[in-house]
């Protein structure tokens, strides 16, 4: 660890806390061996050509639990990347807690080349009428299923005069900054180094810094507000501060009344942060350092003379100077699914949120961030997405109906200072807790030594392995 600026584990080594939360490498690897799935061992005596297309987390869940469901399976995985990015902790890079070595894992630890063919490539043409896929080398691959898990694109360049070489500079990061194929986080290091540069501009004045949330889905949507406090703690435990501004394109800081409510009192303990919503950043000037967002609005109108309500809609747009800024990109599928016919009109892969089968393609099936579905674009969703993808893709190669269903599980593990997370779970129809007697609304202690030291073992030794 970089640093043990938090009293209340302070002195608190790494294998201490491993040791706290009952659980070793060794442990988690016995387990990892012995643990059952939720899929039989070879059950299902089906044959089809299926292709999975990415190397995230979604992929090699689907990966690993498909291997192990087939008697002979015929699996090709088209993924570029043999670094596997532990995205989940690129935000402990950002705040100090993690070093970059920490969240890079070796893809042949789960693809195992010797049982799939594994083609290091990307695919550059989707064509489901004809169940083939073509990649960037030229190579055209037939397939009878295929699972879609190309997860999200960062659409930097959507934000006038702002390029991806620009993170890392002039006051601008942003923690979501990687390159899956290279197996690299630029945005991760580059703010913690921001965090850095920030206290230290703390110590003779009173930065202004802006944090960004995109108009559009986004991996981790509480990865913005994450940022934030992290960074104002970072600052308070020092005696220092700042004036912090949230500049959201959403109505609120979370969908959920209760841990809405929650946010507002942690922001309030800050003292100095100012939330804008509907305020969606258009443009930023590098040079000048400012910022240029488009608020849109809406207000009810009486008409006096005949009685009626009108809903008139405003635009206004807003230029904001700033020290510091940390943006959250627009997102999106990748650009060759989105140029495919796969997408629906938001431009994400178009599943059944129950089912996660194409709603048009019954031999096309999803997982991950890359679905379009709501609220799915965390590792937690997919993982509990993979038994239903394999399941229902056995099904259909049966000749049967998709009958498992998702039931939208995501979880949110929000920073809300060093050594807080309030542990956001929920599903299509609400509040859905892991422990039931915890409210997820409240930050605990409890949750940062399970986020920060148990929850890359889980990862790496049961859920990319597709046994938990």
């Amino acid at each position: 660890m970089k640093k043990k600026s938090i009293k209340h584990y302070e002195g608190m080594t790494r294998r201490d806390a491993i040791k706290l939360m009952g659980i070793s490498p060794l442990a988690a690897s016995v387990l990892a061996s012995t643990s059952g799935s939720s899929i039989a061992e070879a059950s299902a005596d089906v044959s089809g050509k299926v292709i999975i297309v990415g190397g995230g987390s979604g992929a090699l869940m689907a990966l690993s639990r498909l291997k192990r469901a087939i008697t002979n399976p015929d699996i090709t995985i088209i993924a570029p990347n043999e670094v596997h990015l532990y995205q989940p902790g690129q935000v402990f890079v950002g705040a100090g807690e993690m070093e970059i070595e920490d969240i890079l894992l070796d893809n042949n630890d789960y693809i195992h080349p010797d049982e799939v063919t594994w083609i290091k490539d990307e695919v550059k043409v989707f064509d489901p009428d004809n169940n083939t896929v073509t990649t960037r080398a030229g190579e055209e691959l037939k397939y009878d299923y295929l699972i879609v898990a190309t997860g999200a694109q960062y659409n930097y360049e959507e934000i006038e005069g702002l390029t991806k070489e620009d993170i890392g500079k002039n006051g601008i990061t942003s923690v979501y900054l990687s390159d899956l194929e290279a197996g690299t986080s630029v945005g991760a290091t580059a703010t913690w180094e921001w965090n850095k540069a920030l206290k230290e501009a703390a110590k003779t004045s009173k930065p202004k810094v802006i944090f960004t949330h995109p108009n559009t889905a986004i991996k981790c949507g509480g990865a913005p507000q994450k940022v934030m406090y992290l960074a104002a703690d970072y600052l308070k435990q020092d005696g220092l501060s700042a004036e912090y501004s949230f500049m959201s394109s959403l109505q609120n800081l979370f969908h959920l009344p209760e841990v809405d409510k929650s946010l507002h009192e942690v922001q309030d303990s800050y003292d100095t942060i100012t939330c804008k919503f509907q305020h969606h950043l258009q443009s930023v000037d590098v040079q000048k350092k400012q910022a240029t967002f488009l608020h849109v609005y809406s207000e009810k109108v009486i008409d006096e003379d005949f009685g009626e309500t009108e809903i008139v809609s405003h635009e206004d747009t807003v230029i904001m100077d700033y020290d510091f800024l940390h943006i959250s990109p627009p997102m999106s599928a990748v650009t060759a699914l989105v140029n495919s016919k796969l997408v629906d009109f938001t431009k994400w892969l178009e599943v059944d949120k129950h089912t996660l089968q194409h709603k048009r393609y019954s031999n096309v099936f999803g997982i991950g961030d890359v679905c379009g579905i709501p609220m799915n674009k965390t590792g937690g969703s997919a993982r509990h997405q993979g038994p239903i993808v394999v399941d229902n893709l056995i099904s259909v190669m049966k000749n049967e109906k998709a009958k498992e269903i998702f039931d939208g599980y995501t979880v949110c593990p929000i920073k809300t200072a060093y050594g807080k997370i309030l542990m956001a779970e929920f599903n299509y129809e609400g509040i859905s807790p892991t422990i039931p007697f915890l409210p997820i609304q409240t930050p605990r202690y409890f949750w940062w030594l399970f986020d920060l030291y148990q929850l890359k073992l889980m990862y790496q030794y049961l859920m990319l392995t597709g046994r938990f």
